[in-house]
């Protein structure tokens, strides 16, 4: 909802980019949580189940929507400058390397926050292949550690290109090596004190809860009010990574807390199943609604946002549970397949 109240005309003060981080952290911690259950329940990681399944997850609505929206501009409904070089790099999961190096003139209408998808796959082809290699050798915290490592890399990195070759906003901002630490951030809270699989030895108290979920949200806003350019660059994404986790371990922790309730709504949970299908098809609503009510940027979002969530039922419905199933079966293969030479889980 960030990033689409953002896109639909308010992104001077709703900040659309900081929903994506935050869809970064979850994605890494969601994946690294389901690794680790897998490798505490067989004693491995089964890469090619992990891809089949990310792949059935992840490519059947997203190729839907971009030939739905290229053949809908070859039909002139809607606007039409895709270019075969921009629709191959959509295809093959490179769009935010391409649009840093061509720009986005020559991509399928409305898809150009197919970038962030790119930045997934990436981190989904890679992560599993290194969390593999450190499961059977190092406990979850000292993979942690590496992956902390890693964070502080990255950020030297983006201060590199912004202070020594002058690179600019967008190359921080849409590259996979610069993003790396946004969905590794979520990764350490899946390894490191997990909310769902580590217990703490003796809770910590509350008033200390309360202090630490304050000094996140101050942090955040923060990152949010500081203008400076080299800052909005550089260490906002750091910044922003240590103060989402522990937002998101208190909101996994104590889901009745009266912060994270609305959260674990009933409409809350339902828009959660259909958030995929949402913004892959919200930027060609947005655009829709703009035409025909040019005027009413109210009404444009209404039926941008009715819009979407229709298209976005349609796609789980038709596609997103179909596959699901699928990806069951996978898992439970997966599964009977890791029963025999079981090794010892992370501890």
């Amino acid at each position: 909802m960030l990033v689409f109240v953002s896109h639909a005309g308010w992104g001077d003060i709703i900040p659309g980019g900081f929903g994506v981080t935050v869809f970064f952290f979850l994605s890494g911690y969601l994946i690294t949580t389901l690794l680790r259950r897998e490798y505490d329940t067989t004693g491995h990681i089964n890469l090619r189940h992990f891809y089949l399944r990310r792949a059935c997850r992840i490519l059947p609505p997203m190729y839907l929507v971009l030939a739905a929206i290229f053949a809908l501009g070859k039909a002139g409904v809607v606007p039409d400058n895709a270019r075969w070089p921009g629709v191959l790099a959509q295809i093959v999961h490179v769009t935010n390397y391409y649009v840093l190096a061509e720009g986005d003139g020559s991509l399928v209408f409305a898809t150009g926050l197919f970038w962030s998808l790119a930045v997934e796959e990436h981190f989904y082809l890679l992560f599993p292949l290194l969390l593999r290699a450190c499961a059977g050798r190092w406990a979850p915290a000292r993979t942690a550690g590496l992956l902390l490592a890693m964070c502080a890399a990255t950020l030297l990195w983006r201060y590199a290109l912004v202070l020594l070759w002058d690179a600019p906003p967008n190359r921080t901002y849409l590259a996979t090596d610069t993003r790396l630490d946004s969905l590794l951030f979520g990764c350490i809270m899946g390894l490191w004190h997990n909310p769902v699989m580590d217990r703490a030895v003796r809770p910590p108290p509350r008033a200390a809860l309360l202090a630490v979920l304050a000094g996140a949200v101050a942090t955040l806003l923060l990152t949010f009010l500081l203008r400076d350019a080299v800052f909005r660059a550089t260490v906002r994404y750091t910044l922003q990574g240590c103060a989402l986790f522990p937002l998101f371990w208190l909101a996994v922790k104590y889901p009745r807390w009266p912060l994270f309730r609305p959260l674990n709504l009933p409409l809350v949970k339902a828009m959660g199943t259909l958030s995929y299908g949402f913004y892959l098809c919200h930027l060609l609503w947005i655009n829709i609604g703009q035409a025909l009510l040019p005027h009413h940027r109210l009404g444009a979002a209404a039926l941008a946002f009715m819009g979407s969530l229709a298209s976005a039922y349609l796609l789980h419905q038709g596609v997103e549970r179909p596959f699901e199933r699928l990806r069951r079966q996978l898992h439970e293969d997966g599964g009977r397949a890791g029963a025999d030479g079981r090794r010892e889980p992370l501890r």
